[in-house]
């Protein structure tokens, strides 16, 4: 068992390197099919020419940018991404630097160009980014088959956790389940024939010690994190003495010149942004009363900053009067009382837009943790008692949780997710979960709920559902 675990391992300490060499070959095959269209499309029909240090400016100029968007979006993640998303990701940054691309040659010579060639080329990165990771992805699992892992748990069995783990069985396998009730040395001594080991949620005490033992016998570890874990990993580290000290200032919520600049930042995007949709209002507004007549918007009390129930507004998606026919039975994908343009809007996240209008109330903020309905909080704080720390901010439109999370994680899931916003926020970090809701927006794995209108939260135990309109 030890030799085949180190035969299937012997490429491991070259993944960086296939990592970087991946990444290379695309992104440079992207900057020679841009350079050619620049050179022999745009720059010879330029009223004034461009001369070698300038073409290498403007080569230079979309290499950066499409590394930054690379960067924010995961376009270059090989080995992480599952093969679409990769694609997907890959082809955002693209389509983002292309249009800045054809932008600047207009603004640049102060007339309109013919758009072809960059469609085109545009096409053609798509086509070469899908070959690219295939190609890259059949390398990639060859040289570094997935892991086998024993999973360690407590008192719960961890299913949840399996069902995620067992969507990428590209990276991961779970071999062997053992509690960790049978000892810690029987444990390390089974883990040295797997490729890792996943400590789920046991106590404390018991993960240091496993913690210690796996890092001192060289066995890599996945350990999922407690809410106390999301909040020393934030605090700021202090070496004043001769001992590090953490510090975890705790504040109730941000400091008044992060929230006065967050309140400004809300006003000016949410206003531009109502600007820009207003002919969707209007298109949305239309396909919703042309259905069944009913009402165009829906609104439901939602819990924001310190616990202030408000009225949230979203375009109706669904019947009227849903709920008092079904109860409180979460849409399915397949529910009949969903409308038929409700399917799109809730696929496309449309159904949100209203929103804008709550930010500029004040009840809320561009980015921020999902508002909750108070009957849900409640029932979620009790088995969840730090379900209330995500009231230290206010109810946002798009989030951290929002972003990295999925329709159907767990309420303690989504709580660790809304304390990593909270604990790290900056402007920087609002304004990249704003350009990372774009990519979302259309991501299938990002709306997927649970089929039939099944809820399966630990934390709502008794509870149907989480909501109709949600």
């Amino acid at each position: 068992m030890e030799k085949k675990k180190i035969n299937s391992r012997q490429f491991e300490q070259y993944k960086r390197i296939v990592k970087f060499l991946s990444s290379s070959v695309i992104v440079l095959l992207e900057l020679a099919i841009y350079y050619y269209v620049w050179m022999n499309y745009y720059n010879k029909h330029m009223t004034v020419a461009f001369w070698r240090r300038g073409n290498w400016l403007i080569t230079g100029e979309y290499l950066v940018l499409s590394l930054i968007l690379h960067r924010l979006y995961g376009g270059l993640r090989v080995g992480i991404f599952k093969y679409w998303n990769l694609v997907y990701s890959h082809m955002i940054s693209i389509l983002g630097v292309n249009l800045f691309s054809y932008v600047q040659v207009v603004l640049f010579d102060k007339k309109m160009h013919n758009p072809t060639a960059i469609i085109v080329m545009t096409v053609v990165d798509l086509v070469a980014v899908m070959i690219w990771a295939y190609a890259f992805k059949k390398l990639y699992l060859f040289l570094f088959p997935r892991r086998r892992l024993l999973l360690v748990y407590g008192i719960n069995p961890m299913f949840h956790l399996l069902n995620r783990i067992d969507t990428r069985e590209d990276k991961y396998e779970i071999a062997m389940k053992i509690s960790i009730d049978d000892g810690i040395d029987k444990i390390i001594g089974l883990a040295e024939d797997y490729d890792g080991v996943i400590i789920g949620d046991i106590s404390a005490g018991s993960r240091n010690q496993l913690v210690k033992l796996c890092y001192a016998n060289n066995i890599r570890s996945y350990t999922v994190p407690k809410v106390s874990d999301i909040l020393l990993r934030s605090s700021v580290e202090l070496n004043i003495f001769d001992s590090p000290l953490y510090l975890s200032r705790n504040c109730d919520g941000l400091a008044l010149d992060q929230a006065v600049i967050k309140r400004v930042m809300d006003i000016v995007v949410a206003s531009l942004m109502l600007v820009v949709s207003c002919p969707f209002f209007g298109i949305i507004a239309a396909l919703i009363k042309g259905t069944d007549g009913g009402p165009v918007f829906y609104m439901q009390k939602r819990l924001t900053k310190d616990g202030k129930i408000f009225s949230i507004y979203k375009f109706r998606t669904m019947v009227v009067d849903a709920e008092s026919k079904s109860g409180p039975v979460k849409a399915g994908e397949k529910d009949s009382r969903v409308l038929p343009v409700g399917r799109f809007l809730r696929a496309t996240r449309l159904d949100e837009l209203p929103q804008l209008i709550n930010i500029l109330k004040g009840d809320m903020s561009l980015v921020g943790p999902r508002p909750e309905r108070p009957e849900l909080a409640k029932v979620i704080t009790q088995n969840i008692p730090e379900f209330t720390y995500r009231l230290k901010v206010k109810a946002g439109l798009t989030g951290y949780a929002q972003i990295y999370g999925r329709y159907c994680t767990t309420s303690y899931d989504k709580l660790k997710l809304d304390l990593t916003y909270i604990r790290r926020y900056s402007v920087w970090l609002d304004l990249q979960l704003i350009l990372m809701t774009i990519k979302v927006l259309f991501m299938r794995e990002s709306t997927d709920g649970f089929e039939d209108g099944k809820w399966e939260d630990p934390a709502l135990k008794g509870i149907d559902g989480k909501e109709n309109e949600g």
